[in-house]
C-alpha cells in the first residue's frame, strides 16, 4: 500500500510537491487599468477582444492565456498530459472550445469562481499521484457574459446594489510539472459545500464567506499550523463585504488573521473604479494568482501563501426558483522554493 497523503479530515499533502513552472494572465480594459495592471501578460483594451461577441471574447481570453503559459514554459500542446479548465458559462463552453483548439486530453471543471483552485488542486494530485508529468490548468470569466447569464444584460442599465461585485474579464493559466523551477504546491484543503440560507445573487460575498472561513479553520486544524506560518492568506473573490464577514466568522472561532488576510477581488481594482464591492468571477483569483501573487513569490516578497478559491454555487434556474445559494472554498498552499 502506498503512502496515505491525507492530514485530518479535508487536507492532502504532496510527497513530491508539483512545481508551477509557468503562469499567464490575460485581462480586459477595466482590469488593465487597475492597480495590478502591470502584472498581467496581456491587456485587451476592448471588451470584445477583437471578436464578434462577448462569449467569443471570453474564449479568446482563455485560449490566449493557455497558449501564453505553454510558450513561457517552452512547451507545446503535445507535451501536456491533461488540461483542466472551466468557466461560468452554460456547460463551460469557453473551456470546451479552448480544449478543442488545443487538442489536449481534457477534464472540464465547474466550481463556480473556485474553479482555478479546484483545477490546481486536482492537477497537483494527478502529478503527485504519478498519473501525469505536466498539467495545464486554466479558468476564465467576462463581465458582460456573466451579467447576461446570471443577472441582466448590460444594455438594460439595471442599477446594481452596493453589495454587487464586478465579474473580472480575464483568464489565468498555469503549467504544473513534476519537476522544474518555480513555486510549489505543498497542500490542498478540499472545501465543504456550506449553505447558510443566503439567496441574493447580488450579494455573493455573503454566500461564500462561511465556506471560506470553514476551509481556513479546517486547514489550520488539519495541518496543526498557526495562521502566521503564512505570509499572506487570501480568498478568491469575497469582495469588501464578504471579507469583513469572513473576518467576523473566523474571530468567532478564535482565529484573528486580519493582519495578513486579503482578497483577490479587493486587490484587482482600485477605489476609484466603480466596481462596488470588488471583483468576482473565475478569472478573479486566476489572474491575480497567475500575475501578482506568483510574482511576489518569485521576487522574495512572500515565501508561503495560503490561497482559498471561493465559489457561489448557483445557476439562473436555481435563483429564479427561489433556492438558497451554497458556497464552496478550496485552499492551496503555494510556497517559494
Amino acid at each position: 500500500m502506498g503512502v496515505f497523503k491525507k492530514n485530518g479530515s479535508q487536507t492532502v499533502w504532496f510527497e513530491n510537491p508539483p512545481v508551477i513552472i509557468s503562469t499567464a494572465s490575460v485581462v480586459g480594459p477595466q482590469e488593465g487599468e487597475g492597480p495590478l495592471g502591470k502584472t498581467f501578460d496581456k491587456v485587451f483594451y476592448d471588451t470584445y477582444c477583437d471578436e464578434e461577441t462577448w462569449e467569443k471574447a471570453e474564449q479568446r481570453l482563455m485560449l490566449e492565456a493557455m497558449k501564453k503559459a505553454l510558450q513561457k514554459a517552452n512547451l507545446q500542446e503535445k507535451d501536456i498530459d491533461f488540461m483542466l479548465a472551466g468557466d461560468l458559462l452554460n456547460q463551460i463552453v469557453s473551456a470546451n472550445f479552448t480544449a478543442s483548439a488545443l487538442s489536449i486530453p481534457f477534464l472540464g471543471l465547474y466550481g463556480a469562481c473556485s474553479t482555478m483552485y479546484e483545477g490546481m488542486a486536482l492537477g497537483a494530485m494527478l502529478i503527485d499521484g504519478g498519473f501525469a508529468a505536466r498539467v495545464l490548468v486554466g479558468a476564465s470569466s467576462h463581465y458582460s457574459t456573466a451579467e447576461r447569464q446570471f443577472r441582466f444584460p448590460t444594455e438594460l442599465g439595471v442599477q446594481r446594489p452596493m453589495t454587487a461585485q464586478w465579474t473580472v474579464t480575464g483568464a489565468g493559466a498555469v503549467v504544473l510539472a513534476e519537476k522544474g523551477s518555480g513555486p510549489v504546491i505543498t497542500h490542498a484543503t478540499i472545501g465543504r459545500v456550506i449553505d447558510m440560507g443566503q439567496a441574493d445573487p447580488q450579494d455573493m460575498g455573503a454566500v461564500m464567506a462561511p465556506a471560506a472561513a470553514d476551509t481556513i479553520v479546517r486547514h489550520l486544524q488539519d495541518t496543526g499550523r498557526a495562521y502566521d506560518y503564512y505570509d499572506l492568506i487570501y480568498t478568491g473573490d469575497l469582495g469588501t463585504y464578504g471579507k469583513k464577514l469572513a473576518d467576523h466568522l473566523l474571530r468567532q472561532q478564535g482565529y484573528d488573521i486580519s493582519d495578513r488576510f486579503t482578497d483577490c477581488g479587493i486587490l484587482i481594482y482600485s477605489g476609484a473604479q466603480d466596481v462596488h464591492a470588488g471583483g468576482s468571477g473565475c478569472g478573479c483569483s486566476a489572474v491575480v494568482t497567475c500575475g501578482y501573487l506568483i510574482e511576489k513569490l518569485k521576487d522574495g516578497s512572500y515565501k508561503r501563501l495560503l490561497g482559498i478559491g471561493t465559489g457561489s454555487l448557483h445557476s439562473p434556474c436555481s435563483v429564479q426558483q427561489g433556492s438558497t445559494i451554497p458556497g464552496i472554498g478550496h485552499a492551496l498552499v503555494i510556497e517559494a522554493r
